[in-house]
C-alpha cells in the first residue's frame, strides 16, 4: 500500500467521521413572518457550522402550542428547540422541563436584553429561554380612511371612538372593513385580544379568591362591544381569523383599523408585501372612557431547549445566533432596518438608524414600557399576566373560553350565554385544580 493510498484512506475516514458526527436539530416554530424569515436565513448558520443541520417543523400557532406542550410534558423528545411564549417559560422551568441557557457565548450580551422581557424568561436568576422577538399591543390604522371619515386619531383613544371610527370607515362595496380583530379560538389567539379588551374595561379573570368574574358587568360590556363592532364593521368569517389572517387582510387594504401585536407593524409597513404601507398610522391600545388602563399586553416568542434534548450544546449555539445582535445586523443587511425582529434588545431602540427607518419603533417601545403584567386590571388580582393568567391551568381554561367567545362571533351563541357558560366551566375547572391554593 502506497503512502498516497494510506493518506487518501485516512482522509476518507476523517470525512466520514465528520459527516457521522453532524447533528440535526429539530426546531418547532410558529408560522409567523419573523420566524419564516429566520428559516430563510438559517443557511448562514449552517454554513458557519457545517457540523449542525436543521430540520424545521413549522406550525400554526394553536397547533404548535398543543404539540410542544404534549411533547415536553411526556418527555417525548421530538424537538431540540421549542418556540414558546413567556407564559410557558417560567411554568415549564419550575417543572424542570427546560434546560438552562448557560452556553450562549461571551459575545451574546445577555445584559442588552430589555429588562421586562428578560425578567419573564428568568427563574431563580437563571435564563431558560432567549427572546426572538417581543411585543405589546397597539392600534394600526389607515390614515387616509380616517381622514376620509373626517376623524383624527386621539393621543389616548377610547373604545367609543374606535367603535364610531370603525363604522364610519367601513365600505362594504369597496371591500373595506372598518376594523379587523382576532376571532379564531385559542388562549393565545382570540383570548389574547379579548383579555386585553376586558382588562381595558376594568375586567379581570379572577378576584382575589380565584373566583371567575365572567358574571361581572365589565366582561358583559367588553364582550358586547367586541361582538357589536365586529358585526357592524368586521370582515366576514371573522371567527376563523387569527393574527396571520388579519395581517393579510390589512396588507391587502381591507382593514381600516387593527388592534393587535406591535410586531405586525413591520409587515403592514413593508412596501414589498403591503399595498397600504405608506398609509399606516400607529396609536396606543384603546381604553374605556373613565378607565385608566389601556390593556397593553407584554409577550415574547422565545427559543428554548427542552431538558430531554440530547443536543443541548448545539441547540444553544443556534439560539445564540438567532437571538443575537449579529442576527439583527444580518436581517438589516438583507432586508433593511424595518424588518429586524423587534422588542428584545435595548441597543436596537438606542439605534438612531433603526428609529429613523421604522416609524413604529418608538410607539412599539412605548407600548411595551406601558405594559404592567403585575397589574393587568384596575382591580386587584391574584395572578400576573397581561393577555393571559400565569397559572398552568390557564392553557386549557383559556382555550375553552376562547371557543365559547368565537361561537358568538360566528353567530352560533349570544353574549349572555357565552359568559354564563364561561363562568360555569371556569368555576368547575378551578375547583378541580384545587383553587384557591
Amino acid at each position: 500500500m502506497t503512502l498516497k493510498t494510506i493518506l487518501l484512506g485516512a482522509c476518507s475516514v476523517m470525512m466520514f467521521g465528520g459527516m457521522a458526527s453532524a447533528e440535526t436539530l429539530t426546531i418547532a416554530t410558529v408560522n409567523n413572518g419573523d420566524m419564516v424569515r429566520m428559516q430563510g436565513l438559517s443557511s448562514e448558520f449552517t454554513k458557519a457550522n457545517p457540523d449542525i443541520q436543521i430540520n424545521w417543523v413549522t406550525l400554526e400557532e394553536n397547533v404548535l402550542r398543543e404539540r410542544v406542550t404534549t411533547d415536553i410534558a411526556t418527555k417525548g423528545g421530538q424537538y431540540d428547540i421549542l418556540t414558546i411564549g413567556n407564559y410557558e417559560v417560567p411554568i415549564w422551568a419550575k417543572q424542570g422541563w427546560l434546560a438552562e441557557l448557560n452556553k450562549l457565548g461571551d459575545k451574546y450580551d445577555v445584559n442588552d436584553l430589555l429588562p421586562a422581557i428578560k425578567g419573564g424568561l428568568t427563574v431563580n436568576g437563571k435564563l431558560y429561554a432567549a427572546p426572538f422577538y417581543g411585543e405589546s399591543a397597539m392600534i394600526m390604522y389607515r390614515k387616509d380612511l380616517l381622514d376620509k371619515a373626517g376623524l383624527k386619531m386621539p393621543e389616548s383613544p377610547t373604545w367609543d371612538f374606535i367603535g364610531d371610527a370603525a363604522r364610519k370607515m367601513t365600505d362594504r362595496k369597496a371591500g373595506i372593513n372598518g376594523i379587523c380583530l382576532r376571532g379564531k379560538a385559542g388562549w393565545g389567539e382570540n383570548m389574547a385580544f379579548v383579555t386585553a379588551l376586558a382588562n381595558s374595561y376594568g375586567g379581570r379573570w379572577f378576584d382575589e379568591k380565584w373566583n371567575p368574574q365572567f358574571d361581572q358587568p365589565e366582561w358583559k360590556q367588553a364582550l358586547q362591544f367586541y361582538v357589536d363592532v365586529m358585526k357592524d364593521a368586521g370582515p366576514s368569517g371573522a371567527s376563523s381569523n387569527g393574527f396571520n389572517e388579519n395581517l393579510t387582510l390589512f396588507q391587502q387594504g381591507k382593514c381600516g383599523m387593527w388592534m393587535d401585536a406591535t410586531v405586525a407593524a413591520s409587515f403592514v409597513s413593508d412596501p414589498k408585501n403591503s399595498t397600504v404601507a405608506d398609509k399606516v398610522g400607529y396609536a396606543i391600545f384603546p381604553s374605556k372612557e373613565g378607565v385608566k388602563n389601556h390593556g397593553n399586553w407584554l409577550w415574547s416568542w422565545n427559543l428554548a431547549v427542552p431538558a430531554s434534548s440530547k443536543k443541548a450544546d448545539s441547540a444553544q449555539k443556534f439560539i445564540s445566533w438567532a437571538t443575537s445582535k449579529e442576527y439583527i445586523q444580518l436581517v438589516q443587511s438583507k432586508e433593511g432596518w424595518a424588518a429586524v425582529p423587534p422588542g428584545t434588545r435595548t441597543s436596537l431602540y438606542n439605534n438612531e438608524e433603526y428609529k429613523k427607518a421604522a416609524a413604529f419603533a418608538v410607539p412599539t417601545l412605548a407600548a411595551m414600557q406601558a405594559a404592567d403584567i403585575t397589574k393587568p386590571s384596575v382591580k386587584p388580582v391574584p395572578y400576573t399576566g397581561g393577555q393571559f393568567v400565569a397559572i398552568p391551568e390557564f392553557q386549557a381554561i383559556g382555550t375553552n373560553v376562547g371557543q365559547l367567545f368565537s361561537a358568538v362571533i360566528a353567530g352560533q351563541s349570544t353574549v349572555d350565554d357565552a359568559l354564563a357558560q364561561a363562568q360555569r366551566a371556569t368555576q368547575r375547572e378551578m375547583k378541580r385544580a384545587g383553587y384557591p391554593k
